[in-house]
């Protein structure tokens, strides 16, 4: 995928659908030439689940979250418990970091369909807890783009750390 924050055609679904590929391609590219081992470490005090993995672990099942469960309506098969709500972030921990972007890269290439099918004003089959009602695509998108560019700044901030790699 290539990283570019410059859309094709400058209307609304094109600036936020680039929007969405050059987070999650930032994403990747936070995480280039990482080790594992690095990958895996939690260098912030008091922060188990700030790692690398747990950081695009994350990223990817919130993006499940809100495509498949919210917008469509499907069963959550996340993996988060009532006793463990993060686990998210902590039970990739032993997968390679490749097979985590990997994976993350296969899920956002179906979305892509997805969001390619669907009007921006299709409303989410499952309400928002806070407002009440259900939200569009359109916000989903926001929302996304938004929660992915904010665990970019975490990857920067976990990869500088772990292994003193800056970040653009």
């Amino acid at each position: 995928m290539t990283r570019t924050d410059v859309p094709a055609t400058w209307d609304e679904r094109a600036t936020l659908t680039t929007f969405l590929d050059y987070t999650r391609a930032t994403v990747r590219a936070k995480c280039e030439g990482v080790t594992d081992e690095d990958a895996r470490r939690a260098p912030l005090p008091d922060s188990p689940l700030m790692t690398v993995k747990g950081l695009v672990s994350h990223v990817r099942w919130v993006e499940y979250s809100w495509f498949q469960v919210v917008l469509l309506g499907e069963e959550d098969a996340g993996p988060w418990t009532k006793e463990d709500p993060d686990r998210e972030f902590t039970y990739a921990l032993d997968t390679p970091i490749e097979q985590l972007l990997d994976e993350y890269d296969a899920q956002s290439a179906r979305y892509r369909e997805l969001v390619a099918s669907l009007d921006l004003d299709t409303l989410a089959q499952r309400n928002l807890g806070r407002a009440g009602r259900p939200a569009t695509l359109r916000w989903i998108l926001f929302h996304l783009v938004e929660e992915i560019a904010r665990h970019n700044g975490h990857l920067d901030v976990v990869r500088e750390l772990v292994d003193g790699t800056k970040g653009d």
